[in-house]
C-alpha cells in the first residue's frame, strides 16, 4: 500500500468515496489520477486550458486507500505542459507501486528519456483533443509515428487522447506502430452520432487484435456515467479483448470548459468502481482490468 501520509489539500475536503461492494483484489491499479501542486511550486504552461487548484500525492494516496487500490499511474496533465517536474515529485513520494505516464517534447533527448524511466515512467501521452499541437490527420499520423519510434527501445507505450472518430481514421497508422497504445477515457466516443457504429468497429478490431489498450475513465466527460448507451459501449470494449481493458478514476476530476479549474468535479469513485464491475462479466474479468492488464503494460512486479 502507499506510504505517504494524508493532509487533503482543501480542493479534496468533502470528498467522499463510498466502499466498493466487492472485494478489490490485491494490486489493483487505477491507472489514470493527475496530481497538481500550487503554481508556485511547480509552474503551470503559458496557454493552459484551466489552472487547476492543489491535488497533492498525498490526497491521492487518501483516494487509494478510500476504494482499497495499491497500485496508480499518474497522467501529466495538460496544465503542466511538456514539464514533468510535478509528476517526477509525486512518483517521487508514492515509490515503487507508481508508474508515471509523461509528456515529451520533440527534441527530448535519450538521456532524458533514461532518466525518466529510472524514475517510474513508463508511457507518453500525446493529448489531440485537449492539448493543442497538429490538428491535420496526416500531420498527427507522423507525430504518432515520430513519437513511437522514439520511445520504442525503453519498452514504453503511447497514450492517446483524442476523439473516437479521429482515431478510428488513424487506425492502421495505430495498427503500424512500433508500441502498444492506449487509448484515453473510453476511446472518446460520441455515443449518439451517426457514424459512431462504423468507428467503434474500428476501435473494437484494435483490442481484438491487442495492438490497442483502452482505459475505462472518466465517462462524466462522455455522457451520465450510468447511462445504458455508456454501459453497452463499456461491455463491448469488455467483450472484444479484456486482455486490453483498464480502469481509471481521473481523479481528481478536473472539470472542463467554462468551470476548469474553478474546483474538482466530487465524483464517487468507489460507485465508479461498482459500476466498472457491473460491466465485467465476473471475477475473473473484473482482475484482468484492475491487477493483470495494468501490471503487464506498466511495468509492475
Amino acid at each position: 500500500m502507499l506510504s505517504v501520509l494524508p493532509e487533503l489539500s482543501p480542493a479534496i475536503l468533502g470528498v467522499r468515496h463510498t466502499a466498493p461492494s466487492f472485494g478489490v483484489p490485491a494490486d489493483a491499479c487505477d491507472t489514470h489520477v493527475h496530481v497538481f501542486a500550487p503554481g508556485t511550486l511547480f509552474p503551470f504552461a503559458a496557454g493552459r486550458h484551466y489552472t487547476p487548484p492543489p491535488a497533492s500525492a498525498a490526497d491521492l494516496v487518501a483516494h487509494q486507500r478510500a476504494l482499497g487500490l495499491e497500485r496508480v499511474v499518474i497522467v501529466q496533465a495538460s496544465p503542466y505542459g511538456t514539464d514533468n517536474a510535478c509528476l517526477l515529485d509525486a512518483l517521487a513520494q508514492l515509490g515503487s507501486q507508481a508508474r508515471g505516464v509523461a509528456v515529451l517534447p520533440g527534441d527530448v533527448d535519450e538521456e532524458t528519456l533514461h532518466a525518466l524511466h529510472d524514475r517510474g515512467v513508463r508511457g507518453v501521452r500525446l493529448n489531440i483533443a485537449t492539448g493543442g499541437g497538429a490538428v491535420d490527420r496526416g500531420d498527427i499520423a507522423r507525430d504518432l509515428t515520430a513519437t513511437a519510434e522514439r520511445i520504442a527501445p525503453m519498452g514504453w507505450h503511447l497514450q492517446i487522447y483524442a476523439a473516437m472518430d479521429l482515431l478510428a481514421g488513424l487506425a492502421d497508422e495505430i495498427a503500424a506502430l512500433p508500441v502498444t497504445t492506449a487509448l484515453d477515457h473510453f476511446a472518446r466516443p460520441r455515443l449518439d452520432d451517426a457514424g459512431f457504429a462504423h468507428d467503434a468497429r474500428r476501435i473494437l478490431r484494435l483490442l481484438e487484435r491487442g495492438t490497442a489498450y483502452v482505459k475505462l475513465s472518466a465517462p462524466r466527460r462522455l455522457a451520465d456515467p450510468d447511462s445504458p448507451a455508456l454501459a453497452r459501449w463499456a461491455r463491448a470494449l469488455i467483450g472484444a479483448n479484456a486482455e486490453r481493458v483498464l480502469w481509471g478514476s481521473d481523479w481528481p476530476h478536473p472539470r472542463a470548459g467554462a468551470d476548469a479549474g474553478k474546483i474538482f468535479h466530487p465524483e464517487d469513485d468507489g460507485l465508479a468502481l461498482d459500476r466498472l464491475a457491473g460491466w465485467a462479466d465476473g471475477a475473473t474479468t473484473l482482475r484482468r482490468i484492475l491487477v493483470d492488464n495494468p501490471a503487464r503494460l506498466y511495468g509492475f512486479t
